[in-house]
């Protein structure tokens, strides 16, 4: 999978305004909308909230990786948005959450998915790129990180 044709400069958010889990999913989320990415906003926003509700998407060293399936999709949508506060997104480690990647796939393809969620918790496992991605002064410098 290659990760430079998913992410793209402009589905990034470099200061999240949310200040709670379901503010930043839906302000993701709006981004995707406005960038025409989902077809159906309350639909890609109900998918994500109902996997939210199963199972917290905040892993740990602060990173949350919210994700849904949803046919308000053709195909797997990301975006990324940073907080360098932080929000309680109830990550494993207690820890505030401050990069944020979201995927939205179809009901009907699964591989990419899995695929994309795989590829980037690797990338995420990195210390220095998760530091990187914190200090980035630009949506290409942060792509340049995790695609290199």
């Amino acid at each position: 999978m290659n990760l430079k044709k998913l992410l793209s400069e402009d589905t990034i958010i470099f200061n999240l305004k949310g200040t709670t889990k379901e503010e930043i999913i839906q302000e993701m989320i709006d981004l995707l909308v406005a960038r025409g990415r989902i077809k159906d906003r309350d639909a890609a926003l109900k998918a994500v909230l109902d996997r939210e509700q199963k199972m917290s998407t905040g892993m740990q060293h602060g990173i949350a990786i919210p994700h849904g399936k949803t046919d308000s999709v053709d195909k797997l949508v990301t975006a990324m948005g940073l907080k360098k506060e932080g929000v309680d997104f109830g990550s494993m480690d207690g820890k505030p959450s401050t990069i944020f990647i979201m995927t939205i796939s179809s009901i009907s393809r699964t591989g990419p998915h899995i695929q994309f969620l795989s590829e980037i918790s690797q990338v995420l496992n990195d210390p220095e790129k998760r530091e990187r991605i914190l200090q980035s002064q630009s949506a290409s410098e942060i792509l340049d990180v995790l695609t290199v």
